[in-house]
């Protein structure tokens, strides 16, 4: 049925049928509060700089439609947004979601229904999932504990911010952080470390060193792409363990199959996201953040945990463990304010390590490598200074004009991290392509076509040798026995039918937020206009 909202001025008639003028109640709370009428108090809780100074121009949008219409006009939105090739990096990475998790997984209602496993003897399926996903962090960290996932990466480095804060023996109340830490993760963590009186200090990673705080914070590798060596990092381990603090590290998941991992030199702590591991970045979120700790900590780490026990038929069962935040959980005992965990872009990112296992995600992680590295090359080779001298993915290049470059880059539809008006970065990842290294090399004043089978032969890894993983991961057979698609998708249908999510049935213990969306609500998640979703691989490959 059609709506009469044609206008605003029917609009607001609406609202006053419908929600009316304030009831009693309302007006008794209002009174309690010291104000008339309902917009007194909206006007004194919202800053008026985010204030909407004009009413909302619904037009066609206040229209009730079918869901058809509705796709349509949605489908016809998202024809406005204009999907460039990112190479900004920066904590986000083009990658390619295998099509059998695409469509098994976040397609999926038996999973993308399916919400924080209250009730474990029913959930056994996406528990055994987060299990994995933690054993994945476990192994790439080298840490001994992981949990099953929180927002981002920025919420997982405030929580360990506090984690160190109510462990380590320190009576600082200053945390460092490293300048070359993702800059949406300092924000983050000065909004979390204000009401708790932390001063936040920034410096660079050798005064991190001589910094007198209860943590240090540090970017590995740097958003700049730099990598220290791993004597750099052992010295700063030992300095801050000496002083009675921990050492936070934010390191790449993917980075980690060739760079030794945090935990074997001296890291506490280590965090960071999975989101590179097959989620798309869908504009910037979300992703499955990961926070992975020592054992020491265990009792104190944040979010959620799942563990393995024995059934009273002495069978493995998976449960929750050590609940550090849930409802029944009084607000002083509990070492968090996260509530839940990302547990479809968790499993999603865990099936990606199972589907390619060590060997898929190392030759992942080498073909990033030595693509960077070509490319590096290359502009070296045109006169351009690489700033960093080490590097994974990411290189900061000196420019004569950054905004010159940026006005090209756009125009070839692709941009690059914006850094200063004399430096760009740029970051690569498993989706780049010949043509683009050529693109890439072209916008920065190469001419014709880059000889990249030359290069390719002449190149030099970019890792310092004390840094190269000797360490093996993923050792589990889980990580060693769904390579194929009829594999996985077997697995995956396995999982689904030891559990129980809302595609089924109504869940006794649910939570506000478990709903069974409408099918035509969760298609445009992935539509290439909105998700940035990689199903396909390119063609070509460089250096295995």
């Amino acid at each position: 049925m059609k709506s009469s909202l044609t206008s605003l001025e029917n609009h607001d008639a609406f609202l006053s049928r419908h929600i009316g003028p304030s009831s009693e109640d309302e007006l008794s709370m209002l009174q309690f509060l010291g104000f008339n009428e309902r917009n007194d108090l909206i006007n004194a809780v919202v800053p008026s700089n985010i204030r909407s100074k004009e009413k909302l121009p619904l037009g066609d949008y206040s229209l009730a439609k079918s869901e058809n219409e509705a796709l349509n006009l949605l489908a016809s939105i998202a024809n406005k947004n204009k999907v460039f090739k990112s190479f900004i990096g920066q904590g986000y990475f083009n990658n390619i979601t295998p099509g059998v998790i695409q469509r098994n997984i976040l397609e999926n209602p038996a999973w993308y229904t399916a919400y924080t496993p209250y009730q474990p003897e029913i959930s056994q399926g996406r528990l055994e999932a987060i299990v994995n996903f933690q054993q994945m962090l476990i192994d790439l960290t080298g840490m001994d504990i992981g949990n099953a996932s929180m927002l981002d990466e920025g919420t997982a480095a405030a929580e360990a911010m506090t984690l160190a804060l109510r462990t380590c023996q320190s009576k600082s109340n200053t945390f460092f952080v490293a300048n070359n830490v993702l800059p949406q993760t300092i924000a983050v963590i000065k909004t979390r470390a204000k009401p708790l009186n932390i001063n936040v200090q920034i410096g660079t990673i050798e005064e991190a060193q001589q910094a007198e705080a209860f943590a240090v914070l540090l970017q590995y590798p740097g958003v700049d792409g730099a990598i220290s060596d791993q004597s750099t990092y052992q010295n700063i381990a030992e300095s801050i363990h000496a002083k009675g603090g921990l050492l936070i590290v934010a390191a790449d998941l993917l980075a980690l199959t060739l760079l030794t991992p945090p935990g074997e030199w001296g890291a506490d702590v280590a965090v960071g996201t999975a989101q590179r591991f097959g989620v798309p970045m869908g504009f910037g979120g979300p992703s499955a953040g990961y926070l992975a700790t020592k054992d020491a900590f265990k009792r104190s780490m944040p979010g959620r945990l799942v563990g393995v026990t024995i059934d009273a038929q002495g069978q493995p069962a998976y449960r929750l463990a050590l609940q550090t935040r849930e409802q029944h959980i009084r607000r002083e005992k509990a070492t968090s304010n996260i509530c839940t965990a990302q547990v479809l872009l968790a499993v999603m990112a865990s099936m990606y390590a199972i589907y390619h296992g060590p060997e898929g995600l190392k030759k992942i992680a080498l073909k990033t490598h030595r693509q960077t590295s070509i490319l590096a090359l290359a502009l070296k080779k045109l006169g351009l200074t690489i700033v960093n001298q080490n590097w994974f993915d990411t290189i900061t290049v000196r420019v004569p004009n950054a905004s010159q470059v940026h006005q090209l880059a756009q125009k070839q539809a692709c941009n690059f991290r914006e850094v200063d008006a004399e430096h760009i970065g740029i970051s690569l990842d498993e989706t780049t392509s010949r043509e683009e290294l050529n693109l890439i090399w072209n916008i920065l004043g190469g001419q014709g076509t880059l000889d990249i089978d030359a290069l390719d032969k002449e190149v030099l890894g970019a890792i310092p040798t004390s840094l190269i993983r000797q360490s093996a991961y993923l050792t589990h057979p889980t990580f060693n026995r769904y390579h194929s698609e009829h594999e996985m998708l077997r697995y995956l249908r396995s999982l689904a039918d030891k559990d129980l999510a809302l595609d089924r049935t109504m869940i006794p213990l649910g939570s506000c937020t478990m709903k069974l969306n409408a099918t035509s609500e969760m298609m445009p998640v992935t539509w290439p206009n909105f998700s940035q979703i990689h199903p396909l691989a390119p063609q070509d490959e460089i250096c295995g």
